[in-house]
């Protein structure tokens, strides 16, 4: 028996894909030579090509979960379509090959790419690469000798030979200091659904893409919303001349997965070597490239719309009753108070190994860190203990701008299933 997982609706019958369920699976080995560790676009790429190496693969996760649950419906992917395929071992597992394959109107240009199609897309590409992805949760890793143990929900355990984190976003939202203790306040990937905040006042703190599409989002669903931004300026992406075309660049601005210029060329294609440059260096660029700004199919659903206070910084929040009353610096010193039905943070995240809590106290003791809170990682997203990969986002301080996009699952795939290849070959020449 097959087990549906849930999908978006885009008002049509829907396709859907899915999960086989735990009774299906074939024999679960006693130890594994990998585990996946989340099972959204990197966790599924890194299986598909661990499994396509020849490795005895476990995944464990949500299908796709940050995706259903933590991005609002309708929102719409920052990536333009030619970079937000999911990295497989052979062709034909591109956007484009869904579209082709399901009959969905194809994706091409600088269209944006809805959030719903995408999802549907990673189920899709799932089902054809990593089928037997276990929606069980994965609650301790421990060293055992010179592999892991791994423990699950339901009390099973195993050993692992390797252990690929793939998590996320979970557990790196980040949330003002200000905000932290005050009832009526959510960071904006806490909502999949911003219907139910109509007819409510709503302040969105932050300046970035989440900050102003959930703005528009809550705007159209009738909330009375404002967005407050502590720098000078929004910033908008310029529109593109042909919408249903990607141009292939010039000399001066060649094109890459994360859009024309130089740069980010150089993030692209040289994302190994970005973990050679100086800590400080590492993280601005991680923090400001293609860093804070709105889309530019969003310019019109937020200009004229909604509210946008520049230069406020937040002070201080308190809860008066059912609503938040925040306090503001304003752009000439001018203190500026106000009060709301509901806050939400648009604040980004922040990775931090600690609050990895699945990974055992002692193992995240053993994890050299980057600035802190990082795992530092090497050639091929090796940390510190022997035979754990960190990547998707954790990796984005050891390897860029890139580990912040779909478009990343292609450099980190390949490097990792290699890596982790290369280390059952060599523990099994020491049996």
């Amino acid at each position: 028996m097959r087990e549906q997982i849930e999908t978006v609706k885009a008002g049509r019958p829907e396709r859907d894909p899915v999960v086989r369920s735990p009774a299906r699976l074939q024999a679960r080995p006693r130890r594994a030579d990998a585990v996946v560790i989340g099972a959204g676009p990197y966790g599924l790429a890194t299986a598909a090509h661990l499994a396509a190496g020849g490795l005895t693969v476990r995944t464990f996760g949500e299908p796709m979960e940050s995706w259903r649950q933590r991005m609002p419906a309708g929102m719409y992917l920052k990536s333009t379509p030619s970079a937000s395929s999911i990295s497989a071992p052979r062709s034909g597992h591109t956007l484009a090959d869904f579209c082709a394959a399901t009959g969905e109107e194809p994706l091409v240009g600088h269209r944006p790419v809805p959030i719903d199609s995408f999802i549907r897309y990673g189920l899709w590409f799932m089902d054809r690469n990593v089928p037997e992805v276990e929606q069980r949760r994965v609650v301790r890793v421990a060293r055992d000798g010179s592999g892991f143990s791994v423990v699950l929900g339901d009390g099973e355990e195993f050993g692992a030979s390797s252990v690929v984190v793939a998590s996320g976003l979970s557990g790196a939202e980040r949330v003002p200091a200000e905000l932290t203790a005050v009832a009526s306040v959510s960071h904006s990937s806490e909502h999949h659904d911003l219907s139910p905040f109509a007819g409510k006042r709503v302040a969105i703190i932050g300046a970035g893409q989440s900050a102003l599409e959930n703005a528009a989002i809550l705007h159209e669903h009738g909330a009375d919303v404002e967005v407050f931004v502590r720098g000078p300026r929004v910033v908008f992406a310029g529109p593109p001349a042909d919408v249903t075309r990607q141009g292939r660049g010039t000399v001066l601005k060649p094109e890459s997965p994360l859009g024309p210029g130089w740069s980010l060329f150089v993030f692209t294609h040289l994302a190994g070597r970005f973990r050679h440059l100086p800590v400080p260096v590492r993280l601005h660029l991680v923090a400001t490239v293609l860093g804070p700004f709105g889309a530019w199919w969003l310019r019109d659903r937020v200009e004229g719309c909604v509210p946008v206070h520049l230069g406020h910084r937040l002070e201080a929040a308190t809860c008066e009753g059912d609503q938040v009353t925040l306090t503001f610096a304003g752009p000439a010193g001018e203190r500026r108070v106000a009060a709301f039905d509901h806050v939400m943070a648009a604040t980004g995240y922040q990775v931090d190994v600690d609050r990895l809590d699945f990974l055992d106290a002692g193992l995240r003791r053993e994890i050299t860190r980057t600035a802190g809170t990082w795992p530092a990682l090497g050639p091929s997203f090796d940390s510190s203990v022997p035979g754990l990969y960190f990547t998707g986002l954790a990796a984005a301080a050891a390897y860029g701008p890139l580990m912040r996009f779909v478009a990343g699952t292609e450099f980190a795939g390949r490097r990792v299933a290699a890596a982790a290849s290369r280390r059952r070959g060599s523990m099994l020449r020491r049996l």
